[in-house]
């Protein structure tokens, strides 16, 4: 995809207009580039161009995931309209998802991804964030089916507090979208609520933050449906929880991913997420100051408590 084009699917993706960003597509294919102008399979997986306009109808399917954990989550949840259509579905995908993958409506078989050839057989493959485009799926339909992905637990604490997840860091992809741990001071002093690491490692310091004992994401997904808010960065947790169809707050960097758009607290990908936006580049500061307060409107039992401490 040249400069141009590459920019104008990206303004498109970030206003929502998949229409347009699919004739993009079909205009980078017509011209044999931004990936389509080598074999099929060469170069680095995620920056791979698989599907090449091949009938879906009818067809065995491969699907490869060859991004990101969070990627995976996300557009999973068009196998199901590609099951519609297909004969077979099949998701070859990184190892810690595929019990979760496994479940997803429309998903016949689950392969674990490594470096070496599917042991499959199929008619046609495409990666998983081709699959919107090859389904000329809209805006408007990308919500519908949430949630699409199942935990098998929904047991909420029975206590007089609010439990919340945190997840403050991110991989290595973006580290801009991290918030060190000191800046979480200003939320995880209000009173009645406790505050989970949804994260397997990380520096949380004095700071009143629990632990989960278990790591896995089979069992971060099972955790979250106990709780009564989940609050991450733009990482893996975040179309975890939107996936659930659990109450999740993403807090981004200015500047953000084009799948967030420009403005705005709501997203089409996942109805029950909002959406807190970074005022000042690099600053979380304010984010931060302005999130405890929402937590104190939220809850107004926090608030009571916060001015009784005052």
């Amino acid at each position: 995809m040249n400069d141009d084009l590459e920019a104008q699917w990206m303004a498109a993706m970030r206003a929502n207009d998949f229409e347009r960003a699919w004739l993009i597509n079909d205009e980078v294919r017509r011209r044999g580039t931004g990936g389509f102008d080598r074999e099929k399979h060469q170069g680095p997986r995620h920056c791979q161009r698989i599907w090449r306009g091949e009938p879906l109808q009818d067809a065995r399917v491969l699907v490869r995931c060859y991004h990101g954990l969070g990627d995976t989550l996300q557009f999973i949840r068009f196998a199901a309209p590609l099951r519609r259509i297909a004969r077979e579905v099949m998701v070859w995908c990184q190892p810690e998802l595929c019990g979760l993958v496994a479940d997803v409506t429309g998903v016949d078989r689950v392969l674990p991804l490594h470096d070496g050839t599917v042991d499959a057989s199929f008619d046609v493959d495409v990666e998983i964030m081709e699959l919107p485009y090859a389904l000329r799926a809209t805006a408007a339909a990308t919500g519908d089916p949430v949630p699409y992905l199942r935990s098998g637990c929904d047991i909420r604490q029975a206590d007089s507090f609010r439990h919340v997840g945190l997840v403050w860091e991110c991989g290595g992809w973006d580290l801009k979208r991290s918030i060190p741990w000191t800046a979480l001071a200003p939320i995880t002093a209000l009173p009645a609520i406790r505050f989970y690491s949804l994260q397997p490692t990380a520096c949380c310091g004095s700071l009143p933050i629990l632990r989960r004992p278990e790591t896995s994401i089979a069992s971060l997904a099972s955790f979250m449906t106990s709780l009564d808010l989940v609050i991450t960065v733009d990482t893996m947790a975040a179309h975890l929880a939107g996936g659930l169809g659990l109450r999740v707050w993403t807090l981004l960097r200015s500047g953000c991913d084009w799948r967030w758009g420009d403005v705005g607290s709501t997203t089409p990908w996942y109805p029950t997420m909002r959406l807190l936006r970074q005022t000042v580049a690099d600053d979380w500061t304010c984010l931060m100051a302005d999130l405890a307060e929402d937590l104190g409107k939220l809850w107004p039992s926090v608030r009571a408590q916060t001015q009784e401490r005052v």
